[in-house]
């Protein structure tokens, strides 16, 4: 692939996220977290397919050689969502983004410890001092949960975002560990299937009918 045209997608990707962020942001006060999860993860499924049969890979493109990491990658993963989409309502979306950004911190750490990767002084630096901007964003919030309940549900919101930010990082070891014997398709379209299935969970805790508006 052409690096231009990769670094458009890669572009493209980041605005559909931040625009994905912002919808659940809005719709936050309706919408419960697993419900959100649940209808991002379904929709995706037929738009995944699609793009497997576009490209003729859906006899091939769905094998699977390791059954349980798809299920661990696929927890892990919709962990991360939920508590980041969690994160979304009861934070400004800038905090919650912010602390988001723990994620790449953490693949890191998470790399040298279950892949044993070589991580350099540059890194660890690098690492470290973003770190301490995590710390910052979040200690404001640590030290309000003895306050008002609306200060209190913030500090909820940003342990939220850090553990999903712990999830997510979790999900990209299993990522890179599972890229040797699966298929990209495959980690991608089950990651869906067992999202969708997983925030089924969250059902009788409040799920609210989908109304125009």
């Amino acid at each position: 692939m052409h690096p231009v045209k990769g670094i458009t997608l890669k572009l493209c990707a980041v605005m559909m996220f931040i625009i994905m962020a912002s919808l659940i942001k809005a719709t936050a006060d309706h919408v419960p977290a697993g419900e959100a999860v649940f209808f991002r993860s379904f929709f995706a499924l037929p738009i995944i397919l699609g793009w497997l049969v576009m490209r003729g890979d859906l006899s091939t493109g769905l094998k699977v050689n390791s059954p349980m990491g798809h299920f661990w990658r696929g927890f892990v993963g919709t962990a991360a969502m939920g508590l980041s989409f969690l994160a979304l309502g009861l934070l400004p979306l800038p905090e919650a983004t912010a602390l988001g950004y723990a994620a790449p911190l953490l693949v890191v750490i998470f790399a040298a410890m279950f892949l044993d990767e070589k991580v350099g002084m540059f890194r660890i630096g690098a690492v470290l001092l973003g770190l301490a901007g995590v710390i910052i964003v979040l200690s404001p919030r640590l030290s309000t949960f003895a306050g008002e309940s609306v200060e209190t549900m913030q500090a909820v919101g940003a342990l939220c975002a850090l553990m999903g930010a712990t999830c997510a990082a979790l999900a990209q070891i299993y990522i890179r560990k599972m890229v040797a014997t699966e298929q990209t398709s495959a980690i991608v379209f089950y990651f869906t299937v067992t999202s969708t299935l997983l925030s089924l969970i969250t059902l009788p805790f409040g799920w609210v009918m989908p109304e125009p508006r």
